[in-house]
């Protein structure tokens, strides 16, 4: 009787998971060479991060978190593959854009860049989430800093985050995929 009763609690707490199967969510991972996208990416996959090499291409990767099966798009930020990123946009639930908070002299670059990607159509109304990366280091800028030298405040058609963070340390990461399942979930109701 008592296996049945177990057995009967199991079943039923099958059926409810597979009532409510998780949500599959496509976060598309872009920023310039070196900012840490493939660091953040192995630290959120718990991932050995000792060996990383420039991505030429992409790297996708599934993450669980808050009940979603995140599939993270990292894409290579080299200047040679920047004009392919726009290969990667269709069906983006979220836009993480990684900085190099320590890198002052490509800001303008960033910047730019960033600028483009919040023009693009099918990027439009894309949640974003801007990873101030290598806040570890001593030349960091900080990520308040940072918001207002990209205009951030300017930004009024999406919902947007800067997190300060290290991809080296992880901290600040899973503030910021706090924010994103949070906003995944104001989106899809």
């Amino acid at each position: 009787m008592c296996i049945l009763i177990h057995l009967q609690g199991l079943l039923s707490i099958l059926r409810r998971l597979k009532q409510s199967p998780e949500q599959e969510v496509r976060l598309l991972l872009l920023g310039l060479d070196n900012a840490g996208k493939t660091t953040l990416l192995k630290q959120l996959a718990a991932e050995d991060i000792s060996h990383i090499t420039p991505t030429q291409g992409f790297n996708i990767k599934s993450v669980q978190s808050s009940g979603f099966k995140l599939n993270v798009w990292d894409i290579g930020g080299q200047r040679k593959i920047r004009p392919y990123w726009r290969n990667y946009f269709e069906n983006t639930d979220v836009l993480i854009y990684v900085i190099d908070s320590s890198d002052r002299k490509r800001f303008e670059e960033t910047s730019l860049e960033l600028a483009e990607l919040l023009e693009e159509e099918k990027l439009a109304a894309v949640p974003l989430l801007i990873f101030a990366n290598k806040q570890d280091l001593m030349t960091a800028t900080p990520a308040s800093e940072l918001a207002e030298s990209l205009n951030l405040h300017t930004i009024r058609d999406r919902m947007w985050q800067v997190q300060a963070c290290s991809a080296i340390t992880a901290e600040g990461v899973q503030d910021g995929m706090t924010w994103v399942c949070r906003n995944i979930m104001l989106r899809k109701k």
